[in-house]
């Protein structure tokens, strides 16, 4: 532990912890001012106990079943008089006058020569030792005829079979599940002993944070870590309670972090752990109890600014504010200490084993985590990297799992084998998989399909990564979007051999503007490029270079370099955004995303938006259900509605 002293001051508790440990380093310290520590007990019902970790073992008071029962309905017989049964010769036994249904507790004894009839579930009465089933007997005067042997023993499940009196029926920290819950209830135990869930506090901070609901202003952005750091909480077993988003007001921070560690187990902050002038949470922090901070900067990526602290006993965390930093961080530092606290045993991961099929960078010298989403390639999964950045909280949604790239790497190269962490306990490869350029429209397209039962995997890569996908069999179709300036055709040049085209639908470019803007009301998409150039405050919001966009722009611009050519954003989305924002004054996106953000459109070109088709997939059931949907009257509506015009 860092018993580095603390002492009272905005800016020397900042520097004093500035020191970036190891992610190793940090769990070590970590765990060192928290434990050993006793986990509180409480006795629960077990309606309530689900979910919960057991506090103590568990012995069974009683035997399971607690009397030997007949496992069909038949007859309760003695063995040794049927020894000679057989299919040519019937043994005859006498029926005892009483019926042994569940719940009836038997009067008469077995004695040789006769048979009880007996339910499944009866106990056994005395002298029996074997249960002859109805379905190996016959009537025979008032008695049966058996013409089948039977073993001492048969059909018959002796007391203590299933559960022993004075056996361990649960261990301690076992978690909770339906089946335990039966397995508790049959031994008659009604409660239990369990740990108690900590009450973990949840604190966002930030001036910009808005509450999911609430209108959303100009610079405002919804304050997602409440919510998922408090449903991870849930899931790893603590009890989460979220306070609310707090401006960054020192004062007003100050005093809500001292009331949640009042009240709470442990207290989790996301947001404010960074060294900027309004990041406050973890100044405050030195006043809240000792040792105080014990990490502040960590070798990860993403979730370098996180900050580990104890305050007199109880864990502080400042989780990144960037949604995905802050789960990953919380998933790979936090997990386990919840998990201790809450007595529950570590989480267990599951695992597999892909190739990676492109370049991945790392920063050398920190741990990085890579969201990556899995397809069944040609020989055996392949892992694609998916994050969008740490403050993409969709990467979390959309991946099936991640791969962990050392300090010591700088990149994980092209074919490597990778061991992939899975966020769910299977591998779920998709039925259909899409890999290339996203449009919205394309969602037309799959939503019937996912109707009907499918999974479908849509990844975004662009135009060329999607033909790379395809000419490696790592996917069933590509959409592209390539001019080809030789030909002056999108498409068809650039498939090779095992790919065919399949017309997808044309989307219209154009010029955006904000609509008013005297500059360009009225013109023609000639003339308002001219008079863009013209200008030079007039700022271009441009496209990522392999973009068939871009190819467009560069074509608009001949040469020229206005302002703004270097804003490269990678979607048509981000450049409406720009636009409509006040960020820049013009730029080239698709009809349809121009009219949902309000911007003044002049047409500039059609685009196509086709598919590469594998040929050694086509005739795959998933691929023949796309073809089908693709080519229905549903879907081109749909298509057109939105603004497209099918191929």
């Amino acid at each position: 532990m860092n018993n580095a002293p603390t002492r009272p001051g905005a800016g020397i508790e900042q520097e004093q912890f500035l020191a970036i440990l190891s992610r190793e380093e940090a769990l070590t310290r970590f765990d060192a001012a928290l434990f050993p520590r006793a986990v509180p007990v409480e006795r629960r019902r077990l309606a309530d106990a689900l979910g919960m970790a057991l506090a103590e073992d568990v012995v069974a008071p009683i035997d399971v079943p607690p009397f030997d029962r007949a496992n069909v309905d038949g007859f309760a017989a003695r063995s040794t008089d049927l020894a000679e049964a057989g299919e040519g010769r019937g043994v005859k036994l006498v029926l005892n006058d009483e019926r042994i249904a569940c719940g009836t507790e038997p009067a008469l004894p077995v004695l040789g020569g006769t048979a009880t009839p007996i339910s499944t579930g009866g106990p056994i009465p005395r002298g029996a030792d074997a249960v002859i089933m109805v379905e190996h007997t016959e009537p025979a005067g008032e008695g049966i005829a058996v013409r089948r042997a039977a073993s001492p023993g048969q059909f018959i499940s002796y007391a203590g079979s299933d559960i022993a009196r004075g056996e361990t029926l649960l261990r301690a920290g076992t978690l909770i599940g339906s089946r335990e819950i039966g397995m508790l209830a049959a031994c008659g135990i009604a409660s239990v002993p369990v740990a108690r869930k900590p009450k973990v506090a949840v604190i966002s901070t930030g001036d910009e944070l808005v509450q999911p609901g609430a209108p959303l202003p100009s610079a405002g952005i919804y304050d997602t870590n409440g919510a998922i750091v408090s449903a991870a909480i849930a899931e790893n077993g603590g009890e989460p309670v979220f306070l609310g988003a707090f401006p960054d007001d020192e004062a007003t921070l100050e005093a809500a972090m001292r009331e949640a560690l009042a009240g709470h187990d442990m207290l989790i902050l996301s947001g404010g752990t960074s060294k900027g002038a309004g990041d406050v949470s973890h100044r405050i922090i030195a006043r809240l109890g000792k040792p105080g901070i014990i990490a502040h900067g960590v070798a990860l990526k993403p979730g370098k600014p996180l900050c580990l602290a104890v305050c007199d006993g109880k864990p502080v965390v400042i989780l990144p504010g960037f949604p995905t930093s802050a789960m990953f961080t919380f998933h790979d530092m936090i997990v386990p200490v919840l998990r201790r606290m809450a007595g529950l045993p570590p989480r267990t991961d599951a695992h597999v084993t892909a190739t990676v099929p492109l370049r991945v960078p790392s920063e050398l010298g920190r741990t990085e985590f890579v969201m990556i989403s899995l397809v069944e390639g040609q020989e055996g999964l392949v892992a694609y990297p998916t994050s969008k950045g740490s403050g993409a909280i969709t990467s979390f949604a959309q991946a099936d799992g991640f791969v962990r790239i050392e300090a010591l790497a700088d990149h994980l190269p092209v074919g490597a084998q990778v061991e992939v962490t899975l966020f769910t306990p299977q591998v779920h490869v998709p039925d259909l998989v899409i890999i290339g350029s996203h449009c919205t429209g394309l969602d037309r397209v799959l939503a019937p399909l996912v109707q009907q039962g499918l999974s479908v995997r849509s990844l975004s890569v662009g135009s060329l990564g999607g033909l790379a996908a395809a000419r490696r069999g790592e996917c069933d179709v590509a959409p592209i979007h390539l001019f080809d300036e030789r030909t002056k055709s999108y498409n068809e040049p650039f498939l090779s051999p095992g790919l065919e085209l399949v017309p997808g639908w044309r989307r219209m470019q154009g010029f955006v503007h904000r609509k008013g803007d005297a500059r360009f009301e009225g013109l023609s998409a000639e003339v308002a490029v001219k008079a863009a150039l013209a200008d030079p405050a007039c700022l271009l919001v441009n496209r990522n270079q392999g973009a068939g966009t871009r190819i467009l722009i560069d074509a608009l611009l001949g040469g020229a370099r206005p302002e703004g050519y270097w804003n490269q954003p990678k979607s048509h989305n981000a450049v409406a955004a720009a636009v409509s924002q006040g960020r820049a004054d013009w730029g080239v996106t698709i009809a349809p995303v121009a009219d949902a953000a309000g911007l003044g459109f002049i047409p500039l070109a059609e685009e196509h938006y086709d598919f590469a088709l594998v040929s050694a997939r086509r005739e795959r059931p998933p691929v023949q259900a796309f073809l089908a949907a693709l080519h229905s009257p549903e879907v081109r509506q749909a298509l057109e509605e939105a603004g497209f015009r099918p191929a």
